[in-house]
């Protein structure tokens, strides 16, 4: 009896052991997982490569499109630049942005401001931080994608990764990709659609927008065309009056950009009263769509890419 206790002690004491072991290797597991999601990674970009010490919680962004990427992705930056134009916000972006303090501009944001929110990663771009990427740098690990124009998917795929959001970020692209399919699919033979861009600037600068811009490469996603004179693979011109023939088009889309200088409402207004104008085809067929700069090329992002989707759906499907 005395032998079959000691046994049974020794087995239930070995059992105990065992135990205990696999608690701690699948306490150890979890750890180690933990610290493979929260570790340091190395993301490479237009400045060289940056480590992040852990996954980012406080974002700072210095583009529109970064701000349109980081929403996107679940995160509300604790700072942000300005919009373009008159709006201090994009107003499809105002009620998801209305607390989130202003940092000066794309061109010239506050570094002091900046660096008062504490943040752990800032994201920006070469094209308008270059100069100021050392002292970005300094405040927190910084990360610039290379261009703007039509490489809005590019960036995008570099600041979820920045993010440690890379999985998140290719399924928001993919859903983007499928919607822009199926839009394609709606529209048939409508696919031959020429469309045309437009801009009114400040100063009554004029624009045609080509393909290298953030509607244009929406455009040739879907498969739509543009007129010949626009079927460029650069970001646009500058034109005057004598160029207006060459807006025509099946469809146009035109937006307005004005700010503090003034000048694009006015040159609206004066270009559709000029008789080049009133003679487009397009115009005589009521062809002709204002849609909101914000959406069609400023800010640039994810958010505006879908909306832009949405109303191309609305005015050629009706």
């Amino acid at each position: 009896m005395l032998v079959l206790k000691k046994r049974l002690g020794f087995i239930l004491s070995v059992l105990v052991a065992v135990t205990l072991v696999l608690s701690g290797c699948a306490k150890k597991a979890e750890n180690s997982s933990e610290k493979g999601k929260e570790g340091k990674y190395t993301v490479e970009h237009a400045m060289g490569k940056t480590d992040i010490p852990g996954t980012p919680k406080r974002i700072v962004v210095l583009t529109n499109e970064g701000t349109e990427a980081v929403l996107s992705l679940g995160i509300t930056p604790v700072g942000i630049v300005r919009a373009w134009g008159i709006d201090p916000i994009y107003q499809h972006l105002n009620k998801q942005l209305k607390d989130v303090p202003l940092l000066g501009d794309e061109n010239q944001p506050n570094l002091e401001l900046i660096a008062s929110l504490k943040p752990d990663l800032i994201l920006g771009n070469k094209v308008r931080q270059e100069k100021i990427y050392s002292q970005l740098s300094a405040i927190a690990p910084t990360v610039l994608s290379e261009r703007l124009s039509g490489d809005w998917k590019i960036n995008y795929k570099l600041y979820a990764e920045a993010l440690n959001l890379k999985e998140k970020g290719d399924a928001n692209l993919a859903a983007f990709d499928k919607k822009a399919s199926d839009l394609k699919a709606a529209l048939g033979d409508k696919v031959n659609t020429k469309v045309s861009i437009v801009r009114f600037n400040p100063g009554g600068i004029v624009r045609i927008y080509y393909n290298d811009t953030f509607s244009g490469v929406i455009l040739k996603q879907v498969g739509l065309q543009r007129p010949s004179v626009q079927n460029k693979d650069k970001f646009s011109d500058d034109v005057g009056k004598e160029r207006i023939p060459d807006m025509d088009g099946d469809v146009m889309f035109y937006f307005t950009y004005d700010d503090e200088k003034g000048g694009a409402a006015k040159a609206e207004q004066e270009w559709q009263q000029d008789g080049l104008w009133k003679n487009l085809e397009v115009v005589k067929k009521g062809k002709v769509h204002k849609v909101y700069d914000g959406i069609w090329n400023s800010s640039g992002g994810i958010i505006s890419a879908n909306l832009v989707l949405d109303e191309l759906k609305k005015y050629l499907l009706g």
